[in-house]
């Protein structure tokens, strides 16, 4: 559980990160959509 939890909190300030490189809100909005799916997809595969 540690290890998701630093895996999970790791990827948080990496997109946290890239809000602030990024400054248009619609790019931004648009890769954390594609990176929901992306992880959902990895998450959830069988």
């Amino acid at each position: 559980m540690n290890r998701l939890l630093g895996f999970l909190l790791f990827w948080v300030g990496i997109g946290m990160l890239l809000g602030v490189i990024i400054p248009n809100a619609f790019c931004v909005v648009i890769l954390a959509i594609l990176l929901l799916l992306i992880g959902y997809n990895l998450f959830c595969s069988c």
